[in-house]
């Protein structure tokens, strides 16, 4: 078992990106504390890679990341309330399922964060002009941001846009910031 208080890049440990969030901490604030560590060392390592690849020249350029969700493992995820997609999100990073399958097949890790003062779209184009990043999701200007690596990064944003039954991700790849901020209501850039 890897310690959680070891660091995984330059910036950031284990826990940072294992023990955050509103649920995570919720649950142990109230002594209802659920074990939430990765159990295979891919996870480990996607973890790693995450936070070296993505996180670390985030920090370098803008000074600082608030993580708002990282990993998750099956006893975290039976406790968070909102909608969220263990199979696509890559929150659980190479954790297996029951059946013994990953969970996500796309392996890597993802978090959800913030950098304080600099809306999601001001991050997601930096990110998408110089990192080497799998998926990015966007939930607003002023919320935090879905940011993952893998294996096989493929390099793909989408904006998630509201529809009868929840969001609704939309394909923004190829479009530009001003027709991104648009479909949150920004002004143009």
């Amino acid at each position: 078992m890897i310690d959680l208080r070891a660091r995984c890049a330059r910036y950031f440990t284990y826990a940072d990106l294992i023990e955050c969030g509103d649920t995570w901490h919720r649950l142990r604030r109230d002594g209802d504390g659920v074990p939430n560590v990765p159990l295979r060392d891919e996870s480990y390592e996607g973890i790693a890679a995450l936070a070296a690849t993505l996180l670390d020249p985030l920090v370098d350029h803008f000074g600082s990341v608030e993580i708002t969700y990282g990993f998750a493992g099956p006893a975290l995820t039976r406790h968070i309330a909102r909608s969220i997609a263990p199979p696509l999100d890559q929150h659980a990073g190479s954790e297996l399922n029951a059946r013994g399958s990953l969970v996500c097949a796309r392996r890597g890790q993802s978090c959800d964060l913030r950098v304080p003062g600099v809306d999601a779209l001001t991050v997601a184009a930096w990110v998408r002009a110089r990192l080497p990043f799998d998926r990015v999701y966007l939930y607003g200007l002023d919320r935090p941001l879905h940011l993952s690596h893998a294996p096989e990064a493929v390099g793909k944003v989408f904006a998630m846009c509201p529809g009868r039954r929840g969001a609704v991700p939309r394909d923004v790849t190829r479009r530009g910031a001003d027709e991104i901020g648009a479909m949150f209501g920004a002004p143009g850039r």
